[in-house]
């Protein structure tokens, strides 16, 4: 027997608006099922790259005097230098709630555990006696690691960066968060907290695509305090500017993705139980009024009882005004189907950053998705669960992205290196067909290098 959770009793509410996209007997294609499912009307990035470009130009050639006018600008906060003293980091530990600290150990254990299993392993190949073809991972040196401030505080965003570039091996990590005012001009003291429970020494309170440009190019030292290296690989979500940024620095550094507003889809069928179903699509609301909540569906009345629990969860929860703009935007909505079948291929067109499913035989349903971040199976496996303590990473590509990109890992932060190593005896057993597809490309000097070593002889 199936016992449906229950919710405390709220005063009426007004109706949470949460649109319809009906695409039953609509035989769409995949470019009409991209077009029809409900999407983000963000700011364009043409809106965001020009002052974007003029931050990263400002930043390179100003350093920290240039994060510092941005500090007082966007955050209101009078800046010498953003380096975080190694003695604030370790008064915020010190000071952390046992209980949040014991959390977030737990959330480091589980996470380091699954990172530490996905290092590739390297390989040898021998493709004859004495031709050997190898690839290695090698870790990359210096990475920067971009923790978003805004309107929720995320310590958990720090153990997700952090742990894997750990894990792979990266020997020198810097990190980012924006600077509060509340704080003293530091980034919030549960960030400085998690950072120390992790060993990471090096933090700075620049915020948004400041931040992003001073881990690309580096800031040199000044009287008020040391350089900032440039970095090799800058990960970590952000909003707008952020993901513009990293997007205009891409090729200067590497990056993992373009991660912006959150979102959540949630494939179910009438099995699913509606309150489960309307405070996960909450969770996922309460983080900002531009996150997307999509429920996809073969149940009208699922939609319809998610609907009615939509509107007395989001009246009770603290962050009530948030959710309802949220859920009410053109981003969010439930989208109607014909069957299982043309929900599953709703949800590889939307290619959701976080897809649950609530479904008869959910683990088979999740088998055949392809286009997903992360995939939540089942009524225990909530996001909420993989943004805290379930082991997976939670920094993944949004906005359809997840149907081209991963989220975020160890391979993140390794580079597959080739090595070639072949004895004379094995060139020459392939020096003829050097020569022959050398000359099919009209490029004769690479087979001229080959048969130089052999006295001119192919």
């Amino acid at each position: 027997m199936t016992i449906s959770p229950e919710f405390p009793a709220t005063p009426p509410a007004t109706a949470v608006s949460f649109r319809t996209v009906d695409l039953r007997g609509k035989g769409l294609t995949l470019a009409g099922l991209r077009a029809a499912v409900p999407r983000a009307q963000h700011q364009t990035v043409a809106d965001a790259e020009q002052k974007v470009l003029d931050i990263i130009g400002d930043v390179r050639r100003r350093g920290y005097a240039a994060l510092t006018d941005y500090a007082q600008r966007f955050d209101g906060v009078d800046q010498a230098h953003p380096r975080v003293p190694a003695e604030e980091l370790a008064r915020a530990l010190a000071e952390l709630d046992p209980a949040v600290r014991k959390a977030l150990e737990e959330s480091i254990s589980r996470a380091r555990r699954f990172a530490d299993s996905q290092r590739p392993r390297n390989i040898d190949v021998e493709l004859g006696d004495g031709a050997l073809v190898s690839q290695n991972w090698v870790p990359v040196a210096r990475v920067g690691l971009y923790v978003p401030g805004g309107l929720a505080v995320y310590p958990s965003s720090v153990i997700m960066n952090v742990v894997p570039a750990l894990a792979a091996g990266v020997a020198s990590i810097a990190l980012a968060s924006p600077p509060q005012k509340d704080f003293g001009g530091l980034p919030h003291p549960t960030i400085l907290a998690a950072a120390a429970l992790l060993g990471i020494g090096e933090v700075y309170a620049i915020g948004g695509a400041q931040a992003i440009a001073a881990f690309a190019y580096g800031v040199d030292a000044t009287e008020a305090g040391p350089a900032l290296e440039p970095v090799d690989v800058v990960t970590g979500p952000g909003n707008i500017f952020v993901a513009t940024a990293k997007r205009l620095v891409k090729g200067v550094v590497g990056i993992d993705s373009e991660a912006g507003t959150t979102e959540i889809a949630i494939l179910a069928d009438s099995t699913a139980q509606p309150a489960l179903v309307a405070a996960d699509l909450i969770s996922q609301a309460e983080h900002d009024p531009k996150a997307a909540s999509v429920l996809i569906t073969d149940s009208e009345d699922l939609a319809a009882a998610v609907r009615t629990q939509l509107t007395s969860q989001a009246a009770a929860t603290k962050h009530s005004e948030r959710v309802r703009e949220a859920l009410s935007g053109p981003q969010s909505g439930v989208v109607l189907v014909e069957d299982l079948e043309q929900g599953i291929a709703a949800c590889d067109a939307y290619a959701a950053e976080h897809l649950e499913i609530m479904t008869a035989d959910a683990a088979a349903v999740a088998a055949r998705i392809r286009n997903a971040g992360a995939i939540f199976v089942g009524d225990y496996s909530p996001v909420s669960l993989g943004d805290y303590c379930a082991g997976s990473n939670h920094v993944l590509p949004t906005s359809g992205t997840a149907a081209f990109s991963s989220g975020l890992n160890v391979t993140t932060f390794l580079r597959a290196i080739q090595v070639i190593n072949y004895t004379r005896e094995a060139l020459q057993e392939v020096s003829g067909h050097i020569v022959s597809l050398s000359g099919a490309e009209d490029l004769p000097a690479h087979g001229e290098a080959v048969t130089a070593r052999f006295g001119g002889r192919a």
